[in-house]
């Protein structure tokens, strides 16, 4: 009897409990519905909703000629989730077949990437930087588990192109360098914000009405950069480097009369697409945080300051030592040669080191000091851009005994290139020192100007007068007998200065040197200051031998791009008649050649089957008298190698005077040029002229009138 009662005590407390779980259960559900249910949504509400950022673009950068240098892109990511409902065998391997004719990689590799993946992931990246064109194929296949996100990118259109002054973004779309970096905050613009709300799975949707703010997208930058410059700064940069294995090379090209930058580079460089491919040391920008001393390019400061306080006259006999050596409060000044001796003007033509001292001890130090704060040195330029340095200029009360005599040819000073552009931009526009800039003006997405660059003199260095008297002076660096003779182009005038410095390395000056140019043209009324400098270049590397040809290579095909430089170049050719020259023939066919003789009245003759003009006499450019036959010698084929005095890669340009368009454009085309066609008819001026040598894919410029040429020189001789 107890033992069933036990029994069934036990069976009452177990239905007991079974009946309890229901009740419990149906109290909750009724707690959770009706007496806390609204709290809880609520609740649920507040955790399932997320409020996420809408990114601001980032706004253009474009070149002075309104050319897109930098702008956004979008590529897109594609991912997937294999536990999504619905997502099948055949549906998986439909997804990697498409991914793989549209990518160009095999279905198995994608196969292969979702097989590896854990089993309990529910993103597996399986692409990125696609196209939309990929994004909207694999969309429009409407799989299930196919994820697609959108990632925005920087791109610099033309990579390289002006990497130095543009600069670079971080992953987060922030600029690093350049003016991406210097006017950051004007580019970003300010993101907005969106509610969204999630899923049990985590996942994201939108939903209607729910609050947005819409971002406010980034200005777009106007630079002062053009395009076509900066690619000639950055093309004969590199050559030059190259040429001279030089460990690196600045260049500035510099508008005096407004301080405006045409063209900035440094050679090694780096694709801001891609900044982390290249070193760091490729990505700094030389031309505003390289601190060097100058050398000779800083006798400018000396000139100016000799000459405006009246210590040396320009009839003045300098008296250089024999050996080409003095000694100054017992340290040794050296001249690359012994000089003799010179005038003031030769002084600053052949760069005496010896000389230069002598005039900058007649000035007291605080005076040559003014100057050379006045010029631009020792402080920053306020350039619009990023890790510009500000050099080092000792004040007169901490200078030595030879500090003076040696900052005068360049040393005991740090300077940085954008400082010596701007010095010798401010003797180019007759004093006034401009402040260096990069951006023109700002806009918004609309085109409406927020902000403009206006040109912004800092002060007056010198008097108009003085450096009146200078300009013959440095014009005359440029002629035959001075330094920088390698920097001469024919009929267009140059004035400047080279300037070589020894190196200091672990606290001792060594053998190796830093070549630098500085230079204006045209000397009679400047558009452009150009400066060149290359760190360690080979024997010899004085800047005369190294910067200044790279000076003039610029300058000769920045004079094919300006109109007004041509135009003064022609005018002051002499006028010539066509008819008594010889044309150049070499490498024509002889049916062409026939043609063209035939036109110019010109009597010839041939030797030889057939081919092309292997040779001829008279040579192109000789006088061709009345009546004299001109002998032409054919060859079966014809190579750049039948002329040993042609450098592989260029060509030597033809005499097209006389000759009309077409004939013009079909001689050139032959020799590998090309040809910048200015008015129409006969031609009656060239640029560069006959007998030079230019690179082959380089252009000729020619100007024509629908004259006969007898014409136009009978009006030339009015």
């Amino acid at each position: 009897m107890e033992n069933r009662t036990a029994i069934l005590s036990r069976m009452f407390i177990i239905l007991g409990l079974v009946l309890l779980i229901p009740c419990a259960l149906a109290f909750q559900l009724i707690r959770i519905n009706y007496l806390e249910g609204d709290g809880l949504r609520e609740l649920w509400s507040k955790q399932a909703i997320e409020m996420q950022p809408i990114p601001a673009q980032r706004g253009n950068i474009y070149d002075a000629n309104g050319t897109l240098l930098a702008t956004n892109s979008v590529d897109y990511k594609i991912a997937f989730d294999p536990k999504v409902e619905g997502v099948s065998l055949e549906k998986i391997k439909a997804l990697c077949k498409n991914l793989g004719k549209l990518t160009n990689r095999s279905s198995r590799y994608y196969l292969q990437k979702i097989n590896s993946a854990p089993k309990r992931s529910r993103y597996i990246v399986l692409a990125k930087n696609l196209s939309i064109l990929v994004k909207n194929k694999i969309d429009a296949l409407n799989l299930e588990g196919v994820i697609i996100e959108e990632n925005y990118r920087r791109k610099y259109t033309f990579g390289s192109l002006a990497a130095h002054a543009i600069g670079f973004v971080n992953h987060e779309m922030n600029g690093r360098i350049g003016l991406e970096a210097y006017y950051n905050d004007a580019l970003k613009g300010e993101d907005g914000v969106r509610q969204v709300r999630k899923d049990p799975h985590n996942r994201v949707f939108e939903f209607v009405g729910a609050p947005k703010k819409l971002p406010q997208n980034g200005y777009s930058l106007n630079t002062t950069i053009d395009a076509y410059m900066q690619a000639i700064l950055e093309d004969e940069l590199k050559a030059g480097v190259q040429k001279h294995k030089a460990r690196y090379g600045t260049g500035i090209i510099m508008d005096p009369k407004t301080g405006a930058i045409k063209a900035i580079a440094n050679y090694p460089t780096y694709d801001p697409n891609y900044p982390g491919s290249d070193e760091d040391e490729n990505r700094r920008n030389f031309a505003v945080s390289d601190m060097v001393e100058p050398g000779s390019t800083m006798k400018l400061v000396t000139a100016i300051a000799a000459v405006e306080q009246k210590v040396v006259n320009f009839e003045e006999i300098f008296e250089t030592p024999e050996n080409g050596e003095t000694e100054i409060h017992g340290l040794t000044l050296r001249d690359h040669d012994p000089l003799g001796n010179l005038t003031f003007q030769e002084v600053i033509q052949k760069s005496s080191n010896v000389a230069t001292a002598e005039i900058a001890m007649r000035l007291k130090p605080e005076v040559f000091y003014q100057y050379v704060r006045n010029l631009g040195f020792g402080t920053q330029s306020n350039i619009d851009i990023s890790g510009e340095e500000s050099g080092q200029l000792a004040k007169p009360y901490n200078w030595s005994l030879v500090t003076l005599p040696w900052m005068a040819h360049g040393y005991e000073i740090l300077t940085t290139p954008i400082q010596v552009a701007q010095a010798y931009a401010a003797f180019a526009n007759d004093g006034k020192l401009m402040r260096p800039y990069l951006v023109e003006s700002i806009e918004d997405g609309k085109g409406n100007t927020i902000e403009i660059n206006k040109p912004e003199q800092i002060r007056r260095v010198a008097k108009q007068s003085t450096l009146r008297k200078l300009l013959p002076v440095f014009e005359s660096v440029v002629a035959d007998s001075g330094t920088g003779d390698l920097a001469q182009v024919e009929g267009l005038s140059i004035a400047g200065k080279t300037g070589t410095a020894k190196k200091v390395v672990d606290g001792r000056y060594t053998n190796k040197y830093r070549g630098s140019f500085a230079g204006f043209f045209p000397s009679t009324d400047p558009k452009y200051v150009c400066y060149i400098l290359l760190d360690e270049p080979g024997w010899p590397g004085y800047g005369g031998y190294t910067a200044a040809p790279i000076f003039k290579n610029i300058a000769l095909r920045i004079a094919g791009l300006d109109d007004d430089i041509q135009r003064q170049i022609i005018e002051d050719e002499p006028a010539s008649t066509q008819f008594t020259l010889t044309p150049s023939l070499k490498g024509l066919p002889k049916k062409q050649a026939e043609e063209l003789l035939s036109q110019l009245n010109i009597p010839h003759s041939f030797s030889g089957k057939s081919g092309y003009i292997k040779e001829q006499d008279p040579q192109a450019g000789t006088p061709l008298n009345k009546g004299k036959r001109l002998h032409l010698m054919l060859s079966e084929t014809y190579t750049a190698a039948d002329s040993a005095t042609i450098k592989k890669g260029y060509a030597e340009i033809p005499e097209l005077r006389g000759l009309n368009m077409r004939q013009a454009t079909t001689l050139l085309a032959n020799l590998g040029l090309d040809a910048s066609i200015i008015g129409s008819g006969t031609i009656y001026a060239q640029y560069p002229k006959a007998g030079e040598l230019l690179r082959q894919g380089y252009s000729v410029t020619v100007r024509g009138k629908a004259k006969s040429l007898n014409t136009l020189t009978q009006t030339s001789k009015r």
